[in-house]
């Protein structure tokens, strides 16, 4: 096959008609609201009026991230072909890629290889508009808000207490921190703001734990932008902005219909960050999946520690969701950079490297067994450099735990590279498991964080700073104890200190502050010193982007 680019691949391959893919998937037409011939909008209406019996849903997860990479959505996207190879009715669901890390350091999130959904350029460029739609959305609000305050402010707001932010979709350093409502009394009141990337904002989270127009209008209404000079907390109900702000987003809140390489169906809707937010695709997304594929093939964002803990722990809870079976991706050479070896190292077989890195990976498998009592499997993403010894170590380390080791080649061989994971996937469906929370919701806000530090990150308890011992006051003070919680940490360790790789003992987590994200349903806990809007790298990867006279998109990948 060659190495080519993922462009290269992506536009190497001729797509079949998104309606075929619809009525391969057994959606009718009739919901089916095209954009061109190869993507789609599929209707809410159609999972009232579709009476079967849900899927088996499989969660793809991985290990803590490094710069060595993991291929979690690659191996997703090839789970999801080895099933369909294997005579499965499956579909995937995924999240939609940023434009900021697509211009920035990590790329898109379409897959790699021969293992990818396509038009990939369309899903990593703008898509069917999603995240333009949540932009305005936020922004409307944000204007709203401030018009409020210019016009006389009857609601009393603060401006000094204003928690809502602008957002774009877009790595931009110089926005984090802005003074406007500049030049006069006819611009605007002056005040401190600051924008967030788009998938930072809480309405991308909104977006995709709503299950209905009515619900999203329910959940717009209840978020708060602000306190008052008495500090009561002030809504976009107040503020009579959420009919508007459902109006911007009563298209995007349904589903995308595109597919795979191989023709798989693949519903990809919906990004928030999951160092951030809850990383996870929408919900209406993974329904759909559940309803269209006897197997739906979902991900969540970063390692076990923060997408698996947030899809669990969040997602599931919130969306009644129960999964069936959970796998978790490494690769021999992120093993190794958790053992404390250099990027340009990683070509060399090196067991004391790799034992020192893998506590890392079974960490996370004691995890999802044992905290969440699941059944897993993980899956090697085997590179063309690891040897036969450091594949068969890695496989002794997890049999110990009880865990099966499967070998998964789906970025150079496509489906085929993933049959062996998806033989070893059916029959974890099969097994009964006691899923079960890593928190329950009655226990208190620090309770709560406390249970994830220790039990899912593997540390000895919080430090809460005085900020967030005030603020974990205020939001008791105001009915909000109930709510599960968000962690903001860093996705490069289970600690909040990004550069204690491995499995790190001996540490506490330090919460710096808190804040509600009462729409979403959940309070999102600032650890370490996480960013809502990233910065670009020294040469941003729009650098080498390119669109010839014929409009056919380069250098993406």
């Amino acid at each position: 096959m060659g190495y080519k680019s993922d462009i290269e691949i992506a536009q190497s391959v001729t797509p079949k008609h998104i309606t075929d893919i619809a009525k391969s998937a057994g959606v009718p037409l009739k919901y089916v609201e095209q954009y061109g011939n190869y993507k789609a909008k599929i209707d809410l209406s159609l999972l009232d009026e579709k009476d079967r019996k849900d899927g088996k849903l499989i969660l793809v997860t991985a290990i803590t991230p490094t710069p060595a990479g993991e291929g979690k959505t690659t191996t997703t996207i090839g789970l999801a072909d080895g099933l369909k190879r294997i005579g499965k009715n499956v579909a995937v669901a995924l999240r939609e890629p940023s434009l900021g890390p697509v211009f920035g350091v990590k790329g898109g999130a379409a897959g790699g290889g021969w293992a990818q959904v396509i038009p990939m350029e369309d899903i990593n460029l703008h898509f069917t508009g999603d995240f333009h739609a949540i932009g305005a959305a936020n922004n409307l609000l944000a204007a709203m808000l401030d018009n409020h305050i210019y016009q006389g402010n009857a609601l009393n707001i603060d401006p000094r207490k204003i928690t809502w932010k602008r957002c774009v979709d877009m790595n931009d350093r110089q926005l984090r921190f802005v003074v406007d409502g500049l030049g006069g009394k006819v611009n605007g009141v002056p005040r401190e703001d600051g924008y967030d990337i788009t998938v930072a904002s809480e309405i991308m989270a909104v977006l995709c734990l709503s299950t209905s127009i009515s619900d999203l209008k329910e959940r717009l209404s209840k978020i708060i932008v602000g306190y008052t000079y008495d500090d009561k907390p002030v809504t976009a109900g107040q503020l009579k902005a959420h009919g508007a702000m459902a109006a911007l987003l009563k298209d995007a809140i349904k589903p995308n219909l595109v597919q795979t390489l191989e023709c798989t169906p693949a519903f990809v809707h919906g990004g928030p960050f999951a160092n951030i937010a809850h990383g996870c695709n929408s919900v209406m997304a993974t329904k759909m999946a559940m309803k269209f594929g006897d197997y739906a093939v979902t991900e969540a964002g970063f390692g076990a520690d923060l997408g698996a803990e947030k899809f669990l722990d969040i997602k599931c809870r919130l969306a009644g969701l129960k999964p069936d079976a959970v796998v978790i991706v490494a690769t021999i050479r992120a093993l190794k950079m958790h053992g404390g070896l250099s990027k340009t190292e990683l070509n060399n077989e090196d067991f004391t490297a790799l034992e020192k890195g893998l506590p890392n990976l079974l960490r996370h498998v004691h995890n999802i067994k044992d905290v969440y009592k699941l059944p897993s499997v993980v899956a090697v993403n085997r590179f063309p450099t690891d040897t036969d010894k450091e594949i068969e170590l890695v496989i002794e380390k997890c049999k110990e735990l009880g865990v099966n080791v499967v070998l998964s080649t789906v970025w150079a061989d496509g489906g085929k590279g993933g049959e062996a994971l998806a033989r070893e996937v059916v029959n974890l469906c099969e097994k009964d498991n006691d899923f079960t929370f890593s928190y329950d919701l009655e226990q208190s806000i620090k309770e709560k964080i406390n249970s994830i530090a220790t039990k899912v990150y593997g540390g000895d308890g919080v430090i809460f700073t005085p900020e967030a011992e005030k603020q974990i006051k205020t939001l008791e003070s105001l009915g909000f104890n109930n709510l599960p919680v968000c962690v903001a940490k860093t996705q490069y360790s289970f600690s909040d200190d990004m550069t204690k790789l491995g499995a790190p003992t001996g540490f506490k987590i330090t919460v710096r502050s808190l804040k509600v994200s009462a729409g979403a349903g959940f309070i999102v806990v600032l650890t370490g010193n996480i960013m809502t809007m990233p910065g670009l790298p020294k040469v941003p990867a729009a650098e080498n982007i390119d669109v010839t006279s014929d409009g056919k998109i380069t250098g993406l990948f």
